[in-house]
């Protein structure tokens, strides 16, 4: 066997293509994934931040997608506790939008769909209430209390990267596929999107799992048509100050029958979302738009006591969601289900291009994605990575583990060494491996639980492919939130200047 030559090569650094390549690379093939941006840089690090059964699809009779996600939100929580937490959630009650016991069946469902939960399981809630009903108008007299989980989207996906890198994978990113073509095998044409450079690899199958550019690789660099069609959907959400002091989220009925989340978020924050907008191209999405913006605070405005207003907004992002194209007319109404399509030639060189899917399912995504290759990779293992923890996960307590790196780093902050914890898991102790004190963390920026160091920089540039700023600042870490304008640029300007001395590393 030529060993330059890759099994499988995957097109696309999201939650799916990483997902996929962890799995693969554990199964025995020789993998390539590449990412033409950052990892996460797309849909996968502009999502919601849940990990959720997604109790209003059970209205669109999406059984089985809710049946898959309250099972996979079992395994996730099991693999990755220092990413994947558990959250509650409130739905205050709307009479005019939903009757109460149309509420309450769709959560006895929710409860019983997936079958045993270790969650805590639904139940109404009279308010007013010292902290479930914090932040509403007292208008609101009753609500319903259920669970679901919360996720750092993009660090979920760096660290599939991560573990497929482990396992064999060759991982690149900022990367761009040219042009593929069918041979005795895929001829795939790389360009490297800092120098312009362009080489050749060679794989005997290739999954397209570029999201909202799963068309545009088939129609335009592929030159392959399928019948399948795509559906872009943007969502937006915008972050505030934060409405309540307590750890719940709130799940709020809206006029047009959606519903949008607030989300404690960062500490000091709640997020707002999401939007479904159906949109045409992808310069529609950069940003959120300002008729997106007053639907969220009206949304949230509705019920809370205090109101929002635009200028409290401190951030806001956008996403887009390359969804199914199922025939549907309301962007809210369009299957969240995963759709996969196989393309080969007698037999041989398959193309396995994914449709639709969301963060949750990614994992049973991969398996299904590997189970239609199977017949072109006849010696591939068996299906392993439910029982595997994610790099950082295989720990039994993190407050245990907090309070271990306090007592032997007694003069590191212990919120900041929770926030490490949060995003690092145990791999913090890899991060953390010669430092006693502050001053060995390098250069500080931003200040108190937030804090940025140099230490963490190299560790996301090292080890997690993180090549310029907002890399850093908004997806490996999320401390660009805890920052001004001032403090932002500070730490831009030293991340170039410490990827350009690491280079020759990577």
């Amino acid at each position: 066997m030529n060993k330059n030559i890759y099994d499988l090569a995957i097109i696309g650094g999201g939650i799916n293509g990483c997902g996929i390549a962890r799995d693969a690379a554990g199964r025995g093939l020789k993998v390539l994934l590449v990412e033409q941006n950052d990892l996460a840089s797309a849909t996968s690090g502009w999502s919601s931040k849940l990990i959720h059964g997604g109790l209003r699809y059970l209205e669109q009779y999406e059984f089985r997608l809710v049946r898959e996600a309250l099972q996979e939100r079992e395994v996730l929580l099991r693999i990755a506790p220092h990413i994947i937490r558990p959250l509650e959630f409130i739905l205050p009650h709307d009479a005019h939008m939903r009757p109460a016991w149309m509420i309450r069946i769709g959560l006895f469902m929710y409860d019983h769909i997936g079958g045993k939960i270790s969650l805590p399981q639904s139940r109404g809630v009279s308010f007013p209430d010292a902290i479930y009903s914090a932040g509403l108008k007292p208008s609101v007299k009753r609500g319903f209390f259920y669970s679901d989980a919360r996720v750092d989207d993009a660090r979920l996906t760096v660290l599939n990267a991560v573990s497929a890198r482990e396992l064999g994978a060759d991982i690149r990113v900022r990367t761009k596929l040219i042009s593929g073509t069918r041979k005795t095998n895929w001829q795939l044409t790389l360009q490297d999107a800092d120098t312009g450079a362009q080489s050749v690899a060679e794989a005997r199958g290739v999954v397209n799992a570029a999201g909202p550019w799963v068309k545009h690789l088939l129609d335009d660099t592929l030159d392959i048509k399928i019948n399948a069609s795509v559906k872009l959907v943007k969502g937006s959400h915008i972050v505030v100050p934060r409405i309540h002091q307590h750890g719940h989220a709130y799940i709020l009925q809206n006029n047009d029958k959606r519903v949008v989340f607030i989300i404690p978020y960062q500490d000091q924050f709640s997020l707002i979302g999401t939007t479904d907008v159906n949109i045409d191209n992808l310069d529609d999405a950069a940003n959120i738009s300002s008729a997106e913006t007053k639907y969220l605070l009206a949304a949230a405005n509705r019920f809370t006591a205090k109101p929002i207003r635009e200028a409290d907004i401190v951030w806001s992002y956008a996403g887009v969601r390359p969804l199914y194209d199922d025939g549907a007319a309301k962007a809210s109404e369009i299957t969240r289900d995963y759709v996969l399509k196989t393309d080969h030639v007698d037999g041989r060189l398959p193309l396995l291009s994914i449709f639709g899917g969301k963060i949750t399912t990614y994992r049973r995504l991969a398996e299904h994605a590997l189970e239609d290759l199977k017949p072109f990779y006849p010696g591939m293992t068996a299906p392993w990575t439910s029982e595997q923890a994610l790099p950082g996960g295989d720990i039994e307590s993190l407050d245990e583990m907090a309070y271990s790196l306090m007592k032997s780093r007694p003069s590191l902050p212990i919120d900041y060494l929770q926030q490490l914890i949060n995003r690092h898991g145990s791999r913090v102790s890899l991060l953390l491996s010669d430092v006693k004190s502050i001053s060995d963390l390098g250069e500080l920026f931003g200040a108190g639980a937030h804090l940025l160091s140099e230490r963490e920089i190299d560790f996301c540039i090292r080890h997690e492919w993180a090549r310029m700023p907002d890399d850093i600042l908004w997806r490996r870490t999320k401390c660009g939130l805890h920052m001004d304008d001032a403090e932002r640029l500070r730490a831009a300007k030293f991340i170039e200047g410490r990827v350009a001395a690491m280079a020759d590393k990577f």
